[in-house]
């Protein structure tokens, strides 16, 4: 059964972030992720994985002005250097807290360019922040997000973001496979994951329930049948819980209970 990672960004809000820790190992989680780490020095995060026997699996590199609607920088002519500056922060910040994974978010794209020509500048900022992750061990990841959600994002689509990565041909460059943008930009998930899966280059997954990304047991998505899916074909990987509770979070997690563990 796959292993899940809960997200303290959304789940568990109905606490202060740092116990929030504590909250998802109360609730069985080994494992956990969030969006920035930044707001908190990292040798306070890094104590309160260890008090709690949790692994970091994941969080984003910085992504601009977040706060003013900013979705990321990697793929924005002119800022080079705050995208280098900005990701060699988010390595210090991994391993620190012995972190694999890093996401880089590919930002907005400005009214009236085009995809195509910011794609060259992703590309060599992807490529450069592969190479100076391998050192470390950590995989770079990036990830296709719904227009509805984040409109303009610079990447939507799973063969998108796969074709982004053959071209950069950096074995630590991989994609962060969400199912809940997955369903809304394209449906057929399950034929997606047994296209994508094999072959190592999804780096990690997550999940939501659709359209109102509750808890995966409410939408449309039969997430027991996926679970089955990602099981057949032999991933290994976390798979981040990226939802809003409806309510308090420990009691909605009925859908874990029933696929069996948190990891």
């Amino acid at each position: 059964m796959p292993r899940f990672a809960a997200n303290l960004s959304m789940m568990y809000t109905e606490h202060a972030f740092l116990d929030r820790f504590a909250a998802a190992a109360r609730d069985g989680f080994r494992a956990v992720e969030f969006l920035f780490p930044y707001e908190w020095p990292a040798a306070t995060l890094a104590k309160a994985l260890a008090d709690n026997g949790l692994q970091q699996v994941l969080f984003n590199a910085p992504p601009g002005d977040f706060t003013g609607g900013e979705r990321g920088i990697a793929s924005l002519a002119g800022r080079e250097g705050e995208f280098r500056s900005g990701f060699a922060r988010a390595l210090d910040y991994a391993a620190a807290l012995a972190c694999p994974r890093v996401h880089v978010m590919a930002g907005l794209v400005p009214a009236g360019d085009g995809r195509a020509s910011m794609r060259p500048l992703y590309l060599a900022n992807l490529a450069w922040a592969a190479q100076r992750a391998a050192g470390a061990g950590i995989d770079v990841l990036i990830e296709p997000i719904n227009t509805r959600d984040i409109p303009g994002y610079f990447l939507n689509r799973q063969d998108e973001a796969h074709a982004v990565v053959a071209e950069v041909g950096a074995p630590n460059l991989k994609v962060q496979m969400d199912l809940y943008h997955c369903q809304i930009v394209e449906g057929d998930v399950a034929m997606k994951l047994r296209t994508h899966l094999p072959g190592g280059r999804v780096g990690h997954l997550q999940i939501a329930g659709v359209p109102d990304r509750h808890e995966p047991d409410a939408g449309e998505l039969n997430y027991a049948f996926l679970f089955e899916v990602i099981d057949s074909l032999g991933y290994d990987g976390w798979i981040g819980c990226e939802y809003r509770p409806a309510a308090a979070t420990s009691a909605g997690l009925g859908w874990l209970r029933k696929a069996g563990a948190a990891g």
